[in-house]
């Protein structure tokens, strides 16, 4: 068995409605927005949570952190859930229980509760997001096309991060805190109706979950993305952190040598047999440490040096949200006509060469010209460095590992992210501590510092591409992969 086009893609029932397309993607493209604005739309209105709510200083970062660890811990079995119990009854699920647990925040009067309801928005998000993905996948069967979809759905999930600081900060200048997560609700039930009207019932397969593979493997990552938040906000070295860090590395060895002996398993390992997916899987995990450091990073910048607030440090990252949006029209052109290769190279050594300029600030930086080309060269450089890597890994899977495969996808995506978060901030606050310097340029020197970790990490993702192979070898594979995936979705 060479690559996933050889699983069995068994079913049942046929959605005899017609298919809407258009409407399809839009709903399917609107919630993974709605999502992915989340992970970073807070990050804006802490200060007022913390005054309004009286989070103590320990306890408001898991306003934070109590949705990544739902979201990052139950992504892998979602998405192997979707396949086997049907993925618009798991999409539709997790939307509407992430616009609820959205009200019930908005209307928190404690710490307690908002808490609670941010771990419910984690696990709708966790349930709608790698569904959304296998729907797009399964929806979308033409080649042309399917590259198209899975080019704006990255698309949309990359420049997420930017908007959601802009719309945090808009926000949160004009209407409060509150406001961040009731404007979920008008947007989130008009997509539930859409989703409930218009997503075809896709034929599930017939079979069972996993439940040592979901154990292992969610409490593996759990564990992991604890141990990074925890060491984020404590530092390294804590006995706390390496039982956890431990913990979870154990059980995820014991997952895949449980998968590797499962009759259906909760991840197929021969997702990984195909060369060009697991380049795009490792490049997904070390391309994301180093991008998403830039909303982390450049942020304390602007707010802690600059003195911007939170509006102007919104509409900083403008020109990266508008660029990563318009490589979503370019990339699938330049896949079919270039291959993986040439295309994630040049994205990433933009991205490089962004990191790399920001490691030029100065307390006296102003937005012009540095940071602005900064953004310009990152938007341009995640757009085409990590985009199309949803489109390398999902392009060749059949429908009956859709779910798995974009399941896996978002884990590797999210415990990246927390890990780079987790080893910036050790290195911001490292080269941070240092009384012999004014504040401001005891922080100039942590942040740049943090960022030449994430060039670093950057030049990983680079030397990642020269895996990939080149674009007669990916076109051959890829139109002999969609032949088989065809034949197996009948």
């Amino acid at each position: 068995m060479s690559d996933v086009a050889a699983l069995p893609a068994t079913g049942t029932g046929r959605d005899v409605r017609p298919l809407r397309p258009g409407i399809v993607l839009a709903t399917l493209l609107s919630c993974q927005l709605l999502i992915v604005l989340d992970v970073t739309v807070m990050n804006v209105v802490l200060p007022r949570i913390r005054a309004d709510l009286h989070f103590g200083a320990t306890t408001l970062p898991w306003v934070l952190d109590a949705y990544t660890l739902a979201f990052g811990g139950l992504l892998l079995v979602s998405g192997r859930a979707g396949d086997l119990f049907g993925r618009r009854r798991l999409f539709i699920t997790g939307v509407a229980l992430f616009t609820a647990a959205s009200l019930a925040g908005g209307l928190a009067q404690s710490p307690g509760w908002l808490l609670g309801a941010r771990v419910a928005q984690g696990v709708g998000a966790a349930m709608a997001g790698p569904n959304a993905l296998a729907l797009l996948n399964t929806v979308f069967t033409e080649p042309k096309a399917r590259m198209r979809a899975l080019a704006l759905y990255s698309g949309m999930a990359s420049a997420g991060f930017a908007v959601g600081l802009i719309l945090g900060g808009l926000l949160a200048q004009w209407l409060g805190w509150r406001a961040v997560l009731f404007i979920n609700v008008p947007l989130g039930v008009p997509a539930v109706l859409l989703a409930w009207r218009y997503l075809p019932v896709v034929p599930r397969r017939e079979g069972r979950l996993d439940l040592l593979g979901a154990l292992t493997a969610t409490g593996g990552v759990a564990a992991l993305v604890y141990g990074f938040i925890q060491a984020a906000t404590h530092g390294w070295g804590g006995l706390g952190i390496d039982l956890s860090l431990l913990t979870g590395a154990t059980l995820l060895v014991a997952f895949v040598l449980v998968e590797q002996r499962a009759a259906q398993p909760l991840l197929p390992l021969v997702l990984f047999a195909d060369r060009d997916r697991a380049t795009a899987y490792a490049n997904v995990f070390v391309g994301y440490m180093a991008s998403m450091s830039m909303f982390f990073v450049l942020s304390l910048f602007m707010q802690d040096v600059r003195d911007a607030g939170p509006l102007a440090t919104g509409f900083a990252f403008l020109p990266t949200a508008v660029l990563m949006f318009a490589m979503i029209r370019l990339a699938p052109t330049l896949l079919r006509r270039f291959g993986p290769k040439p295309v994630t190279m040049t994205g990433t050594v933009l991205l490089l060469a962004g990191l790399l300029l920001l490691t030029r600030l100065t307390v006296d930086t102003g937005y012009f010209p540095l940071v602005f080309v900064a953004t310009v060269l990152m938007g341009c450089g995640t757009g085409l460095g990590l985009m199309p890597l949803a489109v390398i890994i999902m392009a060749k899977v059949p429908s009956s590992a859709a779910g798995s495969a974009g399941g896996a996808m978002q884990t590797i995506q999210q415990t990246g992210v927390t890990l780079g978060v987790a080893i910036l901030t050790t290195v911001f606050g490292a080269y941070s501590r240092d009384a012999t310097r004014t504040p401001k340029d005891a922080m100039v020197s942590g942040i740049t510092a943090a960022f030449a970790a994430a060039a670093v990490m950057a030049a990983l993702a680079f030397l990642g591409t020269f895996a990939f192979r080149s674009a007669k070898a990916t076109a051959t594979a890829t139109a002999e992969a969609t032949d088989s995936s065809k034949t197996g979705d009948r």
